[in-house]
């Protein structure tokens, strides 16, 4: 018994000395050195450019309505007849003069023909009392009347076959047909208030942009202009006219930009118009500034200490080697010309401004964290 309190006592005394021992070394150890701060002498000389404000083409767009370069309306020159046949339905292509509408001509016919034999007695009188001038026969009255009686049939039926040539409806110009509201057994009404067409001539349709005050007088006959139509699809146009006129309400003035014939071009629908020969100020940068990965776009923003940022942005149009920036850092801050230097966010840098040698090598890409 006395020998186990011995051996626990002496058990003890040497889990305690070694307790010691370590706290004593643990103490003892020597602070490790600290990481020295990176120096502008260590920095990575990189090429830097501005984000500044640029002309960028294509900078004016504008939305309109698509609508008929000029439009025809086709109506009857006769009151009070039946339609008795409609060739064409709306959509449908027509040359100028085509039939496009037939009235009854049956009533008109019969009075033709009536008309006819009057007039052949009428001549026949006429020609009886040819020659008999001063003869005596006849009073120089009674001959003139005969004469002026042929003349009035030949006239009254020379009417009548005119109003027979217009029972035939008929295209004045060639073109789309738009809008047809004629049926058979309709009564013609001339001059009416709805057209029995109305059509596109030639199926010219254009661009009827609506453009602020400030910007008409950028715009120039002749500028293309590319059109983005509602079902995604675009076409390349060019202007036409601009008009000389600005609506005093809401201060903006139309352009007329003229477009190819496309079955898809129908007018009342809407279109977007890019003026890419029209030139705005915008933010941009190199194109190289820019770099693109799974994040999107983004630049490499050099701060005024001279450390960098990965800054994202969001690009526009593109234009003699610069890109333009929807959204990214303000007028005048430093970007990374190419953003494939290898640099880190948070790296020091000695930035060098200017135009990058022709010989410059090709880096590779900035690495994320």
């Amino acid at each position: 018994m006395r020998v186990e309190r011995t051996a626990a006592r002496i058990w003890c005394v040497l889990l305690a000395a070694g307790v010691a021992v370590t706290l004593v070394g643990a103490c003892s150890k020597k602070p490790s050195a600290a990481k020295p701060a990176a120096t502008a002498g260590d920095a990575r000389t990189v090429r830097v450019a501005r984000v500044e404000a640029r002309p960028m083409e294509g900078g004016l767009t504008a939305s309109g309505l698509l609508v008929s370069r000029e439009e025809a309306a086709v109506n009857s020159d006769l009151t009070g007849y039946r339609v008795a046949k409609v060739y064409f339905d709306q959509g449908a292509w027509v040359k100028a003069g085509q039939p496009l509408v037939q009235l009854d001509d049956s009533l008109l016919r019969a009075q033709i023909a009536q008309q006819a034999a009057q007039t052949e007695q009428a001549q026949e009188q006429a020609r009886r009392v040819s020659g008999l001038d001063n003869e005596g026969v006849l009073s120089a009255e009674q001959i003139s009347t005969r004469r002026l009686q042929a003349k009035a049939a030949e006239a009254a039926l020379a009417e009548l076959k005119e109003r027979q040539a217009h029972m035939t409806i008929r295209a004045p110009v060639g073109g789309l047909i738009l809008e047809k509201n004629v049926r058979p057994g309709d009564i013609a009404s001339a001059g009416g208030a709805t057209p029995m067409y109305r059509m596109v001539r030639d199926g010219l349709v254009e661009l009827n942009a609506e453009v602020a005050e400030d910007d008409l007088g950028r715009i120039r006959p002749g500028d293309p202009v590319q059109v983005t139509l509602p079902d995604g699809s675009s076409v390349t146009g060019d202007v036409r006219l601009v008009d000389p006129l600005v609506d005093a309400q809401n201060k903006l003035g139309h352009v007329r930009v003229r477009l190819p014939v496309r079955a898809n071009l129908r007018p009342g629908g809407f279109g977007r118009g890019a003026f890419v020969g029209v030139s705005l100020a915008a933010n941009a940068v190199p194109e190289t500034a820019v770099r693109f990965d799974a994040d999107g776009a983004s630049v490499v923003v050099v701060g005024a200490d001279n450390r960098v940022t990965q800054v994202p942005v969001k690009t526009g149009r593109r234009s003699g080697g610069y890109v333009e920036l929807l959204q990214g850092p303000p007028t005048g801050s430093r970007v990374l010309s190419r953003a494939a230097a290898f640099v880190l966010p948070g790296d020091l840098v000695r930035p060098l401004e200017g135009s990058e040698p022709a010989t410059a090598p090709a880096t590779a890409s900035v690495r994320a964290h």
